[in-house]
């Protein structure tokens, strides 16, 4: 008797993932069965004391104004990451039974191997159908000190941004209330409620938070570049690990056009390669038409055409680029800055040349080459092997 309601259990279990069995608050997953179904580790694992590098700590970049990485934390004091709740959250961001029929998790769109995005121009949603843009990595989502989310900023605050993919109705197609009844009549969310929390209720705020944390968590730090830069007193020095055309490639990178560079560090800044404050636009489209960025969030006509930066690290895991996945190659987003930028009336303006035309860097085959092996040092193969960043289902 004991076998058949075991066999049971998991004929229920497997019907709920794939979101044709809804299980009622009486016919929740047997509690013997969570070490069947969760991967966890009896000691948690540590997302809220990391040791970053002293690079982290300081900043020497030649583009003025920018703060070093830690100082570009957007963590509200409301919602510290604490390893329990970081743990509650990578259950959550894995698991299926967030979307209306179980087929699509948080993960599904972004994939810990591909830098936490997906490797199709567009991610599928719960029915099939293909979201707006393309996904965006969630690496150094921390050192965005702005706080804002998506490509068009639409989301205040990370808090805000985990809930609203699971409510969109072509991504994953709850309701908030659906939501935190499939949370509660799952038995294996109790323990991990109660350890991250402090007691087993289940709320929006209480999912949001711990999804954010887990989020957070995602941060990149022992990339190639990082050992170089660890070893070396400033980041423009040449690294001792990298190749001649690596350290020429991060010349290129690092210093302003004065300094012999091409000053990519002002939209890719710090050593998180991300944009501390502000979205751009980088001449995709010389007008723009169906899609038209930051402004559908703030209705500011500057804001026409711009998108929040994504963090560079792991991008040479992330193709394909920008909001739209236009670009399949590193070698295309490269010749796009050499040659292709737009006269788009809001381009940036480290994009346009003393007229105010857009800038043609004129860069040689062998300079653009050394941009692109610079970038793939930026690919952290220790965060993408992680296992607390892994799936925890069985």
């Amino acid at each position: 008797m004991k076998k058949i309601k075991f066999r049971i259990s998991i004929i229920l279990l497997f019907l709920f993932s794939l979101g044709m069995y809804s299980c009622s608050e009486s016919e929740k997953i047997d509690p013997q069965l969570q070490n069947e179904i969760l991967n966890l580790p009896n000691e948690l694992f540590n997302y809220s004391n990391i040791t970053f590098p002293s690079h982290f700590s300081t900043s020497d970049l030649q583009v003025g104004g920018q703060n070093s990485t830690l100082n570009e934390d957007n963590t509200p004091t409301t919602n510290q990451i604490t390893d329990a709740g970081a743990t509650l959250g990578r259950v959550l961001f894995y698991d299926k039974n967030l979307s209306k029929n179980g087929r699509v998790a948080c993960a599904s769109c972004h994939v810990q191997d591909k830098g936490f995005s997906d490797p199709k121009i567009l991610s599928k949603g719960f029915d099939g159908g293909d979201t707006r843009r393309h996904s965006m990595g969630l690496t150094n989502a921390l050192f965005y000190r702005k706080g804002t989310f998506f490509w068009d900023e639409r989301a205040a605050t990370l808090e805000e941004q985990v809930l609203l993919p699971i409510q969109d109705e072509v991504e994953m197609g709850l309701t908030l209330d659906t939501l935190v009844a499939r949370i509660e009549a799952t038995d294996y969310y109790e323990p991990l409620f109660k350890d991250a929390f402090g007691d087993k209720t289940v709320t929006t705020d209480r999912i949001s938070k711990s999804l954010a944390q887990f989020v957070r968590s995602l941060v990149s730090y022992e990339s190639k570049y990082d050992i170089g830069r660890a070893a070396t007193n400033r980041s423009i020095d040449n690294f001792s690990n990298f190749t001649e055309e690596e350290n020429l490639g991060k010349m290129l990178f690092l210093n302003p056009p004065p300094l012999g560079g091409l000053g990519c560090v002002a939209c890719h800044g710090t050593e998180a390669f991300i944009t501390p404050l502000q979205s751009t636009n980088n001449g995709l489209d010389a007008e723009s038409t169906t899609d038209l960025g930051v402004y559908e969030s703030t209705g500011n006509q500057a804001d026409i055409g711009a998108f929040k930066t994504p963090s560079l690290r792991n991008v040479a895991l992330r193709a394909p680029y920008m909001h739209d996945g236009r670009f399949a190659t590193l070698e295309e987003v490269v010749e796009h800055y050499n040659s292709g930028v737009q006269a788009h009336p809001n381009l940036g303006r480290i994009l346009k040349d003393s007229e105010g035309n857009p800038r043609r860097m004129n860069l040689s085959q062998e300079e653009k080459d050394a941009l692109v092996v610079f970038l793939k040092t930026l690919t952290d193969n220790e965060m993408i092997t992680d296992e607390k960043f892994s799936n925890p289902f069985r």
